[in-house]
């Protein structure tokens, strides 16, 4: 089991929730729900695993909040 951290935004457009891994080309998707959303990116990770090992083009540190005046 292997654990992956996956960023998650709501499109003001469409109402859509965006997920994708950071640095994982590829692993994004798009859902109506959280639930949907979370299983759409475990199904597009489970995908991209069937290829080998992945390779990530960067390291996921974080989020940070940044205070503008």
């Amino acid at each position: 089991m292997k654990t992956f951290p996956a960023v998650v935004e709501k499109c003001p457009d469409t109402g859509l929730y965006v997920g994708y891994v950071p640095g994982l080309p590829g692993a994004h998707t798009q859902a109506e729900t959280l639930d949907e959303l979370q299983k759409n990116l475990r199904e597009v990770i489970e995908m991209l695993l069937e290829d080998g090992e992945p390779s990530f083009e960067t390291e996921f540190i974080g989020t940070q909040m940044v205070i503008v005046n």
